[in-house]
């Protein structure tokens, strides 16, 4: 069992004999009363999303997910189609399961899936990826009073605001969480 305070955004749990997954977590606090965790979560099967509301310290029923990596091999306009690197199995998945993740992944990229009881439920890419920028805006320097920035688009085709002295061909680091800039990669 698990506490629902511990959840995190991407966590998935079990309940009522379904598999859902954490899309949003909000801890809410009232002033005189106990805390209630809010969670939007998606049911991983039949994919209706819902809101539930639970109180603090309620436990949930935790699964065990087995962990393989995967490399991205390529996609058929339906499907994604990824190689399990020990067993060399492929392994087939809807775009719904790389919800958060397609934006990052390029060919023969490795990745974490999660399965559960065999079926595969998740992909997990790492923190940070580093990629290319295929197109940029031109930099033009004005009045601004936040940090200048310009549009780039990436190879993935994933468009972001960048500072202004990204060019491109440069590869840049982005954060795979919130689909932020980090850092210009030194090649």
């Amino acid at each position: 069992m698990k506490e629902v305070q511990t959840l995190r955004k991407g966590d998935i749990f079990q309940e009522e004999n379904q598999l859902w997954k954490v899309l949003e977590y909000q801890h809410i606090k009232m002033a005189r009363g106990s805390a209630t965790i809010r969670l939007k979560i998606r049911n991983i099967r039949s994919g209706s999303t819902v809101e539930r509301t639970y109180n603090n310290g309620q436990r949930l029923q935790d699964i065990e997910l087995d962990n393989d990596d995967v490399q991205y091999q390529y996609t058929d306009g339906q499907f994604h189609y990824f190689m399990n690197t020990a067993t060399f199995d492929q392994v087939i998945l809807p775009p719904e399961a790389l919800e958060g993740v397609l934006e990052f992944l390029t060919d023969n990229q490795v990745v974490t899936l999660e399965s559960f009881e065999g079926e595969p439920l998740d992909v997990r890419i790492q923190q940070t990826v580093d990629l290319k920028v295929v197109w940029a805006d031109a930099a033009y320097a004005g009045n601004t009073v936040d940090a200048a920035t310009k549009r780039v688009e990436l190879e993935t085709g994933y468009k972001m605001q960048v500072p202004m002295f990204v060019n491109e061909g440069d590869i840049i680091r982005v954060n795979t969480q919130d689909g932020s800039y980090v850092t210009r990669v030194k090649q």
